[in-house]
């Protein structure tokens, strides 16, 4: 990685505070943290470089890893209609193409078909929840370069969206906003249209990092405000109901990548319930949606669990 510009963290502070940035930057380094982080998730396996090729040996003992391989680029689109109360009239159709965990770098055609897929598709709002690189750590220029190629393919009026996940580290978001990725570090966005207003609130890592900020993030947010929240993990469901939160979308469990028949995760990485690892679900009032995923972590394949684009298009509630 190239030498980074102390100058950035003057400006990264001013948006996150010294805490939050001091803790991101000493989990960072400090390498005796590898496995085992200060957020949500207690064992990081994903840290590991034994694990990957110890499964890598093992799919090809049984002739599983080119089925493994060509799974992981068989994208599935999901198309979501959301229905969400007090959404105003002129948002009523607003559609946001949701992407997750595009660990662009270890994507094995470079992501020319998941551009493919995206150019094909209407929206106005594009979000995506974190993890924008393969490795946990090391050099980024590869990821940052696959996701200006992959930003290319994203023309909508509302422009990107996004917040880091557990792989990403802070020093990327100058890189990533130069590319027209706006990153949410416990901010905010108002989203106008017609008069009307919905915010856009993205979290920090909440998984490894532990720097999330619902008080932050939620400042100056009126309650009647309607409020889309992306957090890189399900695993703050409760506060984020209890902020406020209209729909909480996210991803980081991959649905599982690794899977039994019936898209059954053997292992989901995240510490709530499973009925919040996968798909659409709901907590009291709030909606959400936890993505399987873009790409896939550790070692690049899937079984019984396709990796997924979606598009969520609000709605309003009928009276």
């Amino acid at each position: 990685m190239a030498p980074v510009d102390s100058s950035i963290f003057d400006e990264l502070e001013s948006r996150m505070g010294r805490y939050h940035l001091g803790r991101r930057l000493r989990l960072q380094v400090d390498h005796s943290m590898r496995f085992f982080g200060k957020g949500y998730g207690r064992f990081h396996w994903e840290n590991s470089v034994i694990l990957p090729v110890v499964l890598e040996y093992l799919l090809r003992s049984v002739g599983l890893i080119h089925r493994g391989r060509r799974n992981a680029i068989d994208y599935r689109l999901v198309k979501r209609h959301v229905l969400l109360r007090n959404l105003p009239r002129p948002f009523d159709g607003f559609r946001i193409l949701h992407l997750s965990d595009v660990h662009v770098d270890g994507i094995p055609d470079g992501g020319e078909k998941l551009r493919g897929v995206i150019r094909e598709l209407q929206f106005d709002l594009c979000v995506i929840t974190g993890d924008f690189r393969f490795e946990t750590f090391g050099a980024s220029e590869e990821a940052l370069s696959g996701m200006e190629r992959l930003v290319e393919a994203v023309g909508c009026p509302c422009g990107v969206l996004g917040i880091l996940g557990n792989h990403d580290f802070i020093e990327m978001v100058p890189e990533l906003e130069a590319l027209g990725i706006r990153i949410l570090l416990n901010e905010s966005v108002r989203i106008e249209k017609e008069g009307a207003v919905i915010q856009l609130v993205g979290l920090d890592d909440p998984h490894f990092y532990g720097v999330h900020s619902i008080d932050k993030a939620f400042h100056g947010i009126s309650d009647e405000d309607v409020t889309i929240l992306l957090v890189h993990s399900p695993e703050l469901y409760s506060e984020a109901a209890q902020a406020g939160a209209d729909y909480y979308l996210c991803g980081h469990t991959h649905g599982g990548q690794i899977c039994l028949p019936g898209e059954i995760p053997i292992y989901t990485n995240a510490g709530c319930p499973r009925k919040y690892t996968a798909g659409a679900w709901r907590y009291e009032h709030m909606a959400g949606y936890t993505s399987r995923g873009v790409g896939a972590s550790g070692l690049f394949v899937r079984y019984f669990c396709p990796p997924e684009v979606a598009v969520h298009e609000l709605r309003c509630v009928p009276r």
